[in-house]
């Protein structure tokens, strides 16, 4: 009798153990695609910062190699330029498919912007990386149409800059760990004249807008709109929240303008500050710019008095 009672639970445990087996690849699939529906649900303006995580630190994006960060800054740069932007997976349908430990996820995205409605067979291979889901590359599949339409990188790619070459350091959101941030900038498509005092001489790609976009993906991106050339300032800490200010430099033929961000809230502390350049050359930050107590800065600008440009200067409480 202990011998049939032992083949019997070998026998049960056996058989759930192979039951176990079945189930594995099919609730692996259904684990790749409630990822997808959810990086899916994270392309709206508001969650931007969300997808960070979807991601490789380097990924294949639209047949192109783009790390984490640059991948962050398209997105952002495509809500920036589409605020209605919104896609979907059509009818809520996804075939998945399980190859050497990967998974090539393909559906059709529907997409809606600027008045516009488009469907792109679409696919995302993913990878497992600690036990979590991370996506491999992005891209549209080889039947894909219209591949030209402004949504995709491509065309934005030759309009933004979204390298590392400019990054600033500083803590900007004031928790103590270094952070960065960029500009992405426009692309100009008339010549600056070099014989003119006009700062409306030039045309950009799309507008002359720049972004100042962060690494920590809390912190919301900045426009300064009419701008095209720039440099970016750490300012430190300006008014006591722990965070560091940047300092925006929009850069034209015959004038600079220092803007000075709360990058924790892309709040304007003071009003731009205005340097004349055709008069007053070679000034540096410490020149126009002074931390002066607490909470207060000083800051000197060009203003005509009398016919003439002179510098001013005035207390600004923060």
């Amino acid at each position: 009798m202990p011998t049939i009672k032992y083949l019997s639970l070998f026998s049960c445990l056996f058989l759930l153990l192979l039951l176990a087996c079945n189930e594995v690849n099919p609730k692996s699939e259904k684990e790749a695609a409630t990822f997808v529906k959810q990086w899916n649900a994270a392309h709206t303006p508001i969650k931007a910062a969300f997808l960070e995580p979807y991601y490789l630190d380097v990924v294949t994006y639209y047949d192109k190699e783009f790390t984490n960060d640059q991948v962050q800054q398209d997105k952002n740069l495509l809500f920036q330029q589409f605020p209605d932007y919104k896609q979907r997976i059509l009818n809520d349908q996804l075939e998945v498919t399980k190859v050497e430990g990967r998974f090539l996820v393909t559906f059709t995205k529907q997409v809606t912007y600027s008045g516009i409605e488009a469907n792109y067979p679409s696919y995302l291979e993913l990878t497992v990386k600690n036990g979590k889901f991370k996506i491999l590359r992005e891209g549209l599949s080889k039947n894909a149409k219209n591949l030209d339409a402004p949504i995709f990188p491509n065309a934005r790619t030759s309009s933004v800059v979204l390298s590392k070459n400019r990054q600033l350091f500083g803590d900007f959101d004031g928790d103590g760990l270094s952070d960065y941030a960029t500009v992405l900038s426009p692309e100009i498509q008339t010549a600056i004249p070099t014989n003119t005092q006009s700062n409306d001489t030039v045309v950009c790609k799309g507008g002359c807008n720049s972004v100042i976009i962060f690494s920590n993906k809390n912190l919301k991106p900045i426009t300064i709109e009419g701008a095209y050339q720039s440099q970016l300032e750490n300012l430190k800490d300006l008014n006591s929240d722990a965070a560091d200010e940047i300092g925006f430099w929009d850069i034209k033929p015959t004038t600079k303008s220092l803007y000075v961000f709360d990058a924790t809230n892309g709040r304007l502390l003071t009003e731009p500050i205005v340097i004349n350049t055709t008069v007053h050359k070679n000034l540096k930050l410490i020149d126009v710019f002074k931390k002066s107590g607490v909470n207060k800065i000083t800051v000197t600008s060009s203003e005509q008095v009398e016919g003439k440009w002179v510098l001013k200067s005035r207390v600004v409480g923060l």
